[in-house]
């Protein structure tokens, strides 16, 4: 039979409790913008590609394609069209705020103002046009 030549010691060993470390998100203004230009991205390119299978119902059947442009002519569909002119100016100028950042020597000093700017400029370009696009959408209704 075998035996242990070193006798088991009676005491065991217990690994130390895991420091707990915070996220890495911390909220920060920058993190958002992050987090809204992929959103705005996904949505942008969902409408793209709805907008291509719509569009390609015209050479399938120009009456269905008739058809599904008159079920866009409703409010519900008006609002979601400002929601995607917000999507789109939001992508755009903070997508501006990001080749800035990559290409400009000072940018990443200068990344938190550019992002107030962008910021102010959304809002004031956005406003504008979604005052004109509520115009529209209540003479058609």
């Amino acid at each position: 039979m075998l035996e242990a030549k070193f006798a088991m010691s009676t005491t065991s060993e217990v690994a130390p409790e895991p420091v707990r470390k915070r996220s890495l998100y911390r909220g920060d203004p920058g993190m958002w913008s992050w987090v809204l230009h992929r959103i705005t991205g996904v949505s942008i390119f969902f409408f793209l590609f709805v907008h291509v299978l719509d569009t390609a119902m015209i050479r399938v059947d120009p009456n269905k394609y008739s058809e599904i442009i008159e079920t866009y002519k409703n409010p519900i569909i008006g609002l979601m069209e400002i929601g995607l002119v917000a999507c789109v100016f939001f992508h755009a100028f903070n997508g501006v705020r990001i080749i800035l950042i990559d290409f400009w020597s000072k940018g990443p000093k200068y990344q938190r103002p550019m992002l107030w700017t962008i910021l102010g400029v959304f809002v004031i370009a956005f406003g504008a046009m979604a005052v004109r696009l509520l115009m529209i959408m209540i003479d058609h209704l």
